[in-house]
C-alpha cells in the first residue's frame, strides 16, 4: 500500500464525511445533540489537511495519526470512538496486511470500541454497522467490494426500529425508535468510501 493509495483512502473518507455533514447533523438532531455531522466534518477536515504527512507514514502509524486527529478534533462521543477504532486498527495491522490480517485487525479494533463505549451490538450505535461488516469481511468470498457497502447500508437502516441503549439517544427512551442512528450512518458512509477506493484500484 503506497503513499498515493493511502492518500486516496484519506481523501475518500474525508470527502464522504464533508459531503454528508448536513445529513448526519439532521439525523443527530432527531435523537442527539445535533452536532455529529459538523463534528465529523471538522475531524476529517483536519485529517485531510495533514493527508500528505499521514499518508507518508507506514500504514499502522498512519492509522494511529488519523485516530489521534479524530480524538483531538471531533467533539462529543464520536471522536473518542472513531479515534479508538483507527488507533486500534493501527495497533493490530502489519505494514503490509492481507485481507485476513485486515479482518482480524478490524475485529480487535471493534473490541476496543466496545470497551471504550461500554456498548454491544443491538444498542443503536456505530457497532450495529461495524460488527456485521467485520463478520462478512472475515467470512470472505467473492465481490466483497460491492457486498460490504450494501451490508453496511442495510445495517444502518436496521437501526431505525431499534431502541437506543447507549449514547445521548438513550435518554429519549421509546422516542429514539424510528430514527437512524447517526453513528451507524457515518460508519456505513466510511465503509462505502473505503470500498470505493479498493474497487477503483482493482478495476
Amino acid at each position: 500500500m503506497d503513499q498515493a493509495f493511502k492518500r486516496k483512502l484519506i481523501v475518500a473518507m474525508a470527502d464522504a464525511m464533508i459531503a454528508h455533514a448536513e445529513e448526519l447533523t439532521a439525523l443527530d438532531s432527531a435523537i442527539g445533540d445535533g452536532d455529529h455531522g459538523l463534528n465529523m466534518k471538522r475531524g476529517f477536515e483536519a485529517v485531510l489537511a495533514d493527508a500528505d504527512n499521514i499518508s507518508a507514514k507506514p500504514l499502522p502509524e498512519a492509522l494511529k495519526a488519523v485516530g489521534m486527529a479524530l480524538v483531538m478534533k471531533v467533539g462529543g462521543a464520536s471522536g473518542p470512538l472513531y479515534g479508538t477504532l483507527a488507533m486500534g486498527l493501527g495497533k493490530a495491522l502489519p505494514s503490509e496486511p492481507c485481507a485476513a490480517d485486515a479482518a482480524a485487525a478490524l475485529g480487535r479494533a471493534i473490541a476496543d470500541v466496545k470497551a471504550r463505549g461500554k456498548s454491544e451490538a443491538g444498542q443503536k450505535t456505530m457497532l450495529d454497522v461495524l460488527i456485521p461488516v467485520q463478520a462478512a469481511f472475515a467470512a470472505g468470498g467473492d465481490d466483497l467490494g460491492s457486498r460490504l457497502p450494501a451490508i453496511a447500508a442495510e445495517a444502518a437502516d436496521a437501526t431505525v426500529p431499534m431502541l437506543a441503549i447507549r449514547g445521548r439517544a438513550s435518554f429519549l427512551g421509546e422516542r429514539s425508535i424510528g430514527h437512524m442512528d447517526p453513528g451507524a450512518r457515518s460508519s456505513s458512509l466510511l465503509v462505502q468510501a473505503i470500498c470505493s477506493v479498493f474497487n477503483e484500484a482493482r478495476a
